[in-house]
C-alpha cells in the first residue's frame, strides 16, 4: 500500500528517484499513464493488470467507455527502474502534463502519483479546506 508525500527533482534526464519508503512495493515492472487532475499515476505491474481488467469490463460498445480506455491507454508508458532506483519519466509526458523540475511523489493506495510542485500546491489550496466535509460526506456509510 503505498501512501505519503515527497519532494523530489528531476534531473536533466528526466529521471525521478523512488522515494525509499515507496520502493518495496513497486517491483521491477512499472507502467506510467495520465492520472487525474494533472498528475501522472505509476502502477506496479499487478496493479496496471488489475487497472485493465477493470477497464476490460466496461462494454466498448459505449461511447463513455471507449473514451476512457483510449484516452488512458494512449498515455501508458512502461518504464524500469535503474540500479540506482530511479525512473526516466517519458519526455512526451513532461511535456503533455507540464512536469516541472521541482516534483510531488504522493502515494495513493495502489499507486503513486508526480505532480509538479506547483501543481499539488494549489490543488491543496483548492481542496484541503473542504476535507472534513468531504471525508464526512464519502465515508459515512462504508
Amino acid at each position: 500500500m503505498f501512501f505519503g508525500s515527497f519532494e523530489h527533482s528531476l534531473d536533466d534526464k528526466n529521471r525521478l528517484l523512488i522515494p525509499s519508503r515507496l520502493r518495496g512495493e513497486l517491483g521491477a515492472k512499472l507502467f506510467i499513464m495520465k492520472g487525474y487532475e494533472g498528475s501522472l499515476a505509476i502502477y506496479p505491474e499487478a496493479k496496471f493488470e488489475n487497472y485493465l481488467k477493470k477497464l476490460e469490463s466496461l462494454p466498448f460498445e459505449s461511447k463513455l467507455s471507449r473514451d476512457i480506455e483510449r484516452i488512458s491507454l494512449s498515455s501508458v508508458f512502461e518504464l524500469d527502474i535503474d540500479k540506482v532506483n530511479r525512473i526516466q519519466i517519458p519526455t512526451a509526458l513532461i511535456h503533455k502534463f507540464k512536469i516541472t523540475k521541482d516534483v510531488v511523489v504522493v502515494g495513493v493506495i495502489d499507486h503513486i502519483e508526480v505532480w509538479s510542485k506547483s501543481k499539488w500546491d494549489e490543488y491543496l489550496k483548492d481542496n484541503e479546506a473542504e476535507f472534513e466535509a468531504k471525508s464526512e460526506e464519502l465515508l459515512k456509510n462504508v
